[in-house]
């Protein structure tokens, strides 16, 4: 069968060139060649875009175009076909244009041979074929490369890489690019380095194979398990590169390192079985099916006066004779009850041992049954051990339980217990008995000064002294720190716990001699008696504490009685939280409002909402006088609602009056965060005032998100996206601010006055503050400085590019009319 011909479109408009080319191809020995002609580029593109033409002889001077762009119009459409261009005489420079556009090859046509042109395209069009067939080859060599599991590293005589597939680079953790060039053994982990290249060597002198397994280190230092099969490429009688193949092992090595470790592991746990039992502190005694005795560690064979060997085989009640304590009767068999009864088996507490030469152990033992692979019975063990250390540090514990270890004293819980049962006992007896609780005055500043272990050595000192001014039926108590509590369980009246506090006072004004230090320390000593001041142990407790701290405010080294004002504090509380149920009835809320501002241009910024109280008796009560009962008495919930709605409320009245409302900042408290449904009601109050979200900030401390970080996160995000803004309040007081920053999504950072009073005068509070409006700026937070008092510390926060302010320089809290002054016309 012939060979198909080569079909050559011939686009030449000189009918002499023409004819010249088309009787030199046609009239070729090999008849290969089958010749159409066309004169114009026209013709030359109608007739490529039918297909079938293999090559294409280009002349660049045709009616209808001219040079390079003829050459890119038929380089466009000619597909696969290569084009060979006929250049005139004087005009080759644009013929190598076309070469490096593309073209094949090209003809000078006065210098050539006709002749000889259907060699020359016989050897270009086998040229070419055998160029595609070689980028074929290597393309198939690549795709099988690539799609095999095993890594591919081939080097040159020099040992650098020339190739790599896509396995190796999985392996190495390398792209080609970063291989190329490389030697394969850049990635032996350092462990491995020696050992390797070793290995590597001694193949390569020899010029035999070489395989081998080592650990390849990736650069994010993984480490790859591999195996290395290395073989040399000879290229006729001269030597070439390496080809290694890499086989990623790690798994296998991972199973391999797993069941080594299971088998050092079996046997370890095999010898740490045996040591375990002769080591133990527990005896351990095994039996078989029938209850005869297989084995005793050394402390069984110590307590039951028998040797290993001489114990095996015989009868268990022999060998471990057991009784019980109370009765000395011979207690039940435990191994046999736990054989026949399948399951663990405890002795009685009272169980004792008696040795085989007559010595007796009080014992705690459990006899349990041993199963063979098929789950049957076949025998039992048993472990016990001497419980005589064990009971005397149950005692031991006991007594420690109940007093304190630094000074040996009754603690808190044994006090409460004789407190109970003195005071059961003096209602019996219509007696009355009294109770003091001390504190140790200055204590602290011996354990600052001189450390904690000078202060324990005088605790136990004042413990002391303090049990030899008591009776032996009183209770002398460490409350814990620097407190003892003593109880003088029967007293005739009053009086007589006043001479006891007399002359501990007096025994503690001598100086105490610890160490090398000479120590003075007075008490402060509340004292409350039952059943006039308390008829339970809290009450009591609690009204001699009470009476101790007055004792301490009224100047120190003194006793003090309790009496009924005491408790003024706690009647004042019921009154404020009497007071405020009133204030949300009647509307005895108002608001002031404290202007912000922008530091660099002195303009209105915002405000902050400030809750005040005018109570019809005591006047106008600032903040401080009432959130904090407020809160402990869950009244700070309904008063916060007030206050967020009556802020939304007025501003959205000053923007309704035409004036240029700024948005307005309202405090939130811990508890009311923490509020079921506090962002509806948030979103409720803006949309009954119709308050736009951004005219809106809350202000919430450190610590009020700090107790439930997630939820706390939820409810901000949740305003956030609602379009409220957030300010972080006291910014820097809390031991959280930067957790704070880096959890919630907080638009403005308050910097706390307290910082800002003293920022001209003390460097750390410069510092401190320079740093936040820093962190701020950095992370796109607005800083504003609360508590700005003067011109000093106005310019230092300018300097530091603090954005606003707020406090008296500016302006005082202003009422709600008086705030209005401020704002311009919208």
């Amino acid at each position: 069968m012939s060979s198909p011909l080569t079909t050559i479109l011939l686009v030449e408009d000189d009918p002499t060139d023409a004819a010249r080319i088309r009787q030199s191809l046609t009239g070729a020995c090999d008849q290969s060649f089958r010749v159409e002609s066309v004169a114009h580029l026209a013709d030359a593109l109608a007739r490529l875009g039918c297909g079938g033409v293999q090559l294409v002889l280009l002349a660049l001077d045709l009616p209808d175009a001219q040079g390079i762009e003829a050459f890119e119009q038929v380089a466009a459409i000619a597909g696969d076909a290569l084009i060979v261009v006929l250049s005139a005489a004087g005009d080759e420079a644009t013929a190598r244009q076309a070469l490096e556009r593309g073209a094949s090859d090209y003809f000078v046509k006065g210098d050539m041979d006709v002749h000889w042109l259907p060699r020359a395209l016989h050897h270009l069009l086998e040229t070419t074929k055998a160029r595609a067939a070689l980028r074929a080859s290597e393309a198939r060599f690549r795709a099988m490369s690539d799609a095999s599991p095993l890594g591919i590293f081939v080097s040159d005589e020099a040992g650098d890489c020339v190739y790599t597939n896509a396995a190796y680079h999985a392996i190495s953790g390398l792209s080609f690019a970063e291989t190329l060039g490389t030697k394969w053994s850049t990635a032996i982990h350092p462990a491995d380095r020696q050992r390797v290249l070793a290995e590597w060597h001694d193949a390569v002198h020899s010029q035999e194979a070489f395989r081998t397994e080592f650990r390849f280190l990736q650069p994010d230092r993984s480490i790859v398990w591999t195996r290395v099969n290395s073989a040399a490429m000879n290229e006729g009688l001269h030597s070439g590169g390496r080809v290694q193949t890499v086989e990623d092992i790690t798994e296998r090595k991972s199973i391999e390192f797993a069941l080594r470790a299971a088998e050092e592991a079996l046997f370890e746990e095999k010898e740490r079985a045996q040591v375990t039992l002769d080591s133990i502190g527990d005896a351990v005694l095994s039996t078989d099916l029938l209850g005869r005795v297989t084995y005793l560690n050394a402390v069984a064979e110590a307590m039951t006066g028998w040797a290993r060997e001489e114990a095996r085989g015989r009868p268990l009640p022999e060998v471990f004779h057991i009784i019980d304590g109370k009765t000395r009767q011979s207690a039940p068999n435990p191994a046999q009850l736990a054989i026949e009864e399948n399951r663990i088996v405890g002795l009685a507490a009272d169980s004792v041992l008696l040795r085989r030469d007559g010595v007796e152990y009080a014992i705690e033992d459990s006899a349990a049954p041993i199963h063979n692979r098929d789950g049957r019975v076949t025998g039992a063990v048993i472990v016990f051990h001497d419980v005589s250390e064990s009971r005397a540090m149950v005692l031991k514990m006991a007594h420690l339980a109940q007093h304190d270890f630094l000074t040996g004293l009754p603690n808190r819980m044994l006090l409460t217990e004789r407190l109970a049962q003195a005071m059961g006992l003096a209602r019996r007896r219509c007696k009355q008995l009294a109770l003091l609780f001390l504190d140790l005055d200055c204590f602290k500043n011996v354990n600052d000064s001189l450390g904690h272990a000078v202060g324990d050595q005088l605790l136990r000192s004042v413990a002391v002294r303090l049990s030899a001014c008591v009776r032996t039926t009183d209770t002398v108590c460490r409350q814990g720190g620097d407190e003892f509590v003593i109880l003088l369980a029967e007293i005739e009246q009053p009086q007589d716990a006043a001479v006891v506090a007399e002359k501990l006072l007096v025994a503690l004004a001598e100086p105490q001699r610890i160490g090398e230090h000479e120590l003075h320390v007075t008490l402060s000593i509340g004292i409350s008696v039952y059943p006039d001041d308390g008829t339970s142990v809290d009450a009591v407790l609690q009204n001699a504490d009470t009476a101790m701290y007055h004792a301490k405010a009224g100047g120190r080294n003194k006793y003090q009685f309790f009496t009924g004002n005491m408790n003024s504090h706690a009647v004042r509380r019921l009154f404020v939280e009497t007071g405020l149920r009133r204030a949300l009835r009647r509307g005895e809320f108002l608001l002031h409002y404290q202007p912000q501002v922008d530091l660099a241009s002195g303009a209105l910024t915002g405000s902050e909402a400030l809750i005040r109280w005018r109570d019809p008796t005591v006047g106008l009560i600032d903040p401080d006088g009432f959130v904090a009962i407020a809160e402990q008495c869950g009244l700070i919930v309904p008063i916060g609602r007030w206050a967020l709605r009556e802020a939304c409320r007025q501003n959205q009245s000053w923007r309704q009056a035409g004036l240029q409302a700024v948005p307005v900042a309202v405090n939130i408290s811990a508890v009311e965060i923490r509020q079921k449904g506090f962002v509806e009601g948030v979103a409720r109050i803006l949309d009954e005032t119709g308050l736009a979200p951004c005219f809106l900030e809350l202000e919430l401390t450190e610590g009020s998100l700090m107790h439930d970080t997630e939820a706390s996160a939820l409810v901000l995000g949740e305003l956030k996206a609602m379009g409220v803004k957030l300010a972080l309040d006291d910014f820097g007081t809390g031991y959280s601010s930067l957790s704070c920053l880096r959890r919630f999504p907080i638009d403005t950072l308050k910097i706390d006055q307290s910082f800002v009073c003293d920022l001209v005068s003390n460097a750390d509070d410069a510092t401190i503050v320079s740093a936040v409006i820093g962190m701020g700026r950095n992370l796109k937070r607005r800083v504003i400085a609360e508590g700005v008092e003067n011109s000093a510390q106005l310019a230092f926060l300018r300097a530091e590019q603090c954005d606003g302010g707020q406090g008296f320089l500016f302006n005082r809290p202003l009422a709600a009319a008086d705030f209005a002054g401020l704002l311009p016309a919208a």
